[in-house]
């Protein structure tokens, strides 16, 4: 990105003693703040994008804690109008948050420890969707992974009941500033409604400093309108991993399953035994077998060997 600018700060997180660097860089000229984690001179390097509303410190740093284990460089950082970076606050911005991937494989590809022909892309529930679109538009993802991925798609989610869905929109949009809560206790309304969702935003599970319990109404229209599904067959020869819950009632596994089947180059799809989809954020052993799973295709498909995680 010609407008990019970039800072290294070293930072030591608690969490796995692991050793990063606080990054900032840019992107359609605002600030975005991340965490960055060298491996090893010229180990593959991983971007990292997660769930609606979600921050660095939740879902996105605890892969980044796991695949750094396995010998991966990796990236998470904060999506424009969420945590510590800057731009609308609360606000989904889809075009936004690809231009925000660019910008980051760009900082990547920049760091002397990185060798950008070995640069790839993770992303989890909402961010795997967001994954897919960015490897299918950005040559320099040499590979991309989705973990209980949102893989939207306009022409499904309309599907039956058109009129429903344009209502929907108009909804959204004549309420675009207007806020809610992300998620709510009790069935009370929500962007993300359902105990299920709660269990992990409304409870210490996900404590992080920068995330706040707020979304617009607009980002609804976003996330209504955003194509992940159509890219799939874009992606041509990017190899593309997978991994699934079998049970989801937030991000469909047909839709998974759509990913994969209409996806036209290197692929696998693996399956987990989860019972929810936010067993794949932070319980055990799903976060493990899909952290496992990820290392091992991107090794694969990157190049270099997988280090083993030490024993606790």
């Amino acid at each position: 990105m010609s407008d990019r600018t970039s800072e290294y700060r070293t930072h030591t997180y608690p969490a796995g003693g692991m050793t990063t660097e606080r990054v900032t860089f840019t992107a359609d000229g605002l600030t975005l703040v991340g965490s960055l984690a060298v491996a090893a001179d010229g180990a593959p390097a991983v971007v990292l994008t997660g769930p609606f509303t979600g921050v660095k410190e939740q879902v996105v740093g605890t892969y980044a804690a796991r695949l750094r284990e396995h010998g991966l460089t990796t990236l998470a950082f904060d999506h424009r109008g969420f945590g510590e970076s800057g731009g609308r606050r609360a606000h989904e911005d889809s075009q936004g948050k690809l231009a925000d991937l660019r910008a980051a494989v760009s900082l990547l590809a920049a760091h002397p420890a990185v060798d950008a022909a070995r640069v790839a892309a993770v992303g989890i529930c909402l961010g795997g969707g967001y994954a897919v679109r960015a490897a299918a538009t950005d040559p320099r993802i040499r590979a991309v992974v989705g973990i209980a991925g949102g893989y939207n798609s306009p022409v499904r989610f309309s599907a039956g009941d058109l009129d429903g869905y344009r209502r929907a929109l108009r909804s959204f949009v004549e309420r675009y500033d207007d806020e809610l809560p992300a998620v709510a206790a009790d069935g009370a309304l929500a962007a993300m409604g359902g105990d299920e969702p709660f269990a992990y935003y409304g409870t210490e599970r996900s404590a992080a400093a920068h995330w706040e319990n707020r979304v617009a109404y607009g980002s609804l229209h976003a996330l209504m309108t955003f194509d992940a599904l159509g890219a799939a067959p874009l992606l041509a020869a990017t190899p593309l991993l997978v991994v699934h819950g079998r049970t989801d009632a937030y991000c469909a596994p047909e839709l998974a399953e759509a990913l994969y089947t209409d996806a036209t180059g290197p692929k696998e799809i693996r399956w987990l035994d989860a019972k929810q989809h936010i067993d794949l954020y932070d319980v055990e052993p799903y976060v493990s077998q899909a952290a496992e799973a990820a290392a091992a295709f991107l090794h694969h498909h990157l190049g270099g060997a997988a280090a083993t995680p030490a024993s606790p």
